[in-house]
């Protein structure tokens, strides 16, 4: 009984990050939108710069859990910029917390505020994030025949206008990589063979509207392309196969002990502007993507093994980067529970914050 109470307890690990980073939710909601009225009458850009504070404050938090709590180490390759830079950001996809690595990777450029997302659709509801993710300037886009490109280039372009920082994320596969689904993977390397594409293993084919619409938008407006792969180490079983990547859950539980990151930056210049050169171009990326992973999955040479090509670097992300803003968004959650009015704010926060952006996000895209 005292073991099965010991496996419980380790198993909820997760439990305190996962109250922690949704508890503070309604505080910075709060914060974001006395500023949001605040500002009404100042340039878009004033706004822009203190609501990317803002997030970089939230970010951080969610960076202190998933970074300094959970140990992992995490691995870079490649050439990612020690400045920051107006780019998008293309991964692969595999589980929730490649939206994390994103930001890990932000972070070491000190551009951790100036993260967007390209989301589906779907997202929008969810409460109180999917309002404010739209607020900060993510896209949410829907799929197939459904995309809205005039939607999206109206979005980028209001960004523009207002001299918003750019770090954009797409993850041009559309959907999730699960070794689990064998149906979605055969049907992506059905797809590629029948348009005479190369056919991937560790990777979907990518969908090319969403990175089109973004690059040729922005296109006077970015210093670069970041085309990053990521693997997650401990994500093969005995016989060799490929097992899914690991939940936020599991994560947080720390089951990953190791994250590798390549990061290859493509200037503007060397990706073609036309739709159909373009799908050629991702598609090609996507395979040396792919070549990437079978290295690190499939390689003959177990020394070769579980790390990507090249020089390496054991990136550690400092306390200082993160526990201040664990300690002050906290700490104002705390002070806001202690007290009864405090507690109502806090409840009709969740409640009607997430009905006024549910109806917002329904409204306006």
């Amino acid at each position: 009984m005292l073991l099965s109470l010991v496996l419980h307890t380790y198993s909820m690990r997760y439990v305190l990050p996962a109250a922690v980073m949704m508890g503070t939710a309604p505080t910075y909601v709060l914060a974001w939108g006395a500023w949001r009225l605040l500002s009404a009458v100042l340039p878009a850009r004033f706004y822009r710069e203190v609501d990317d504070r803002l997030y970089t404050i939230y970010q951080s938090m969610v960076l202190f859990f998933f970074e300094n709590y959970t140990g992992v180490q995490v691995i870079i390759y490649g050439d990612l910029p020690k400045s920051k830079e107006n780019v998008i950001y293309l991964s692969n996809h595999q589980c929730t917390v490649d939206w994390i690595i994103a930001d890990m990777m932000a972070i070491r450029q000190n551009a951790l505020g100036h993260v967007r997302y390209v989301l589906k659709d779907g997202l929008k509801w969810l409460p109180l994030y999917g309002w404010y993710f739209s607020q900060h300037g993510g896209v949410y886009v829907k799929r197939s025949a459904k995309f809205n490109e005039k939607e999206m280039r109206e979005k980028l372009r209001a960004q523009m206008k207002a001299e918003t920082p750019m770090y954009l994320v797409i993850f041009p596969e559309g959907t999730r990589y699960n070794p689990e689904i064998p149906k979605v993977i055969a049907d992506s390397q059905t797809f590629a063979e029948k348009e005479g594409l190369a056919i991937l293993k560790h990777v979907l084919t990518p969908r090319v509207k969403a990175t089109h619409v973004a690059i040729d938008t922005m296109k006077d407006y970015l210093d670069a392309v970041y085309d990053v792969t990521v693997a997650y180490e401990g994500t093969v079983d005995h016989k060799g196969q490929r097992k899914l990547a690991p939940s936020m859950t599991e994560f947080l539980c720390k089951e990953c002990p190791r994250v590798h990151i390549f990061v290859d930056r493509i200037e503007l210049k060397d990706i073609p502007e036309e739709q159909m050169y373009m799908r050629r171009w991702l598609h090609e990326r996507f395979e040396i993507k792919d070549k990437l992973l079978i290295e690190f999955y499939d390689a003959k040479d177990s020394k070769r093994r579980n790390k990507f090509p090249g020089k390496s670097v054991h990136s550690k992300l400092s306390l200082k980067k993160t526990l201040p803003s664990l300690l002050f968004l906290g700490g104002l959650t705390a002070s806001m529970l202690l007290t009864e009015s405090g507690r109502k704010l806090y409840v009709r926060t969740w409640i009607y914050g997430t009905l006024i952006g549910c109806l917002w996000v329904s409204i306006k895209p």
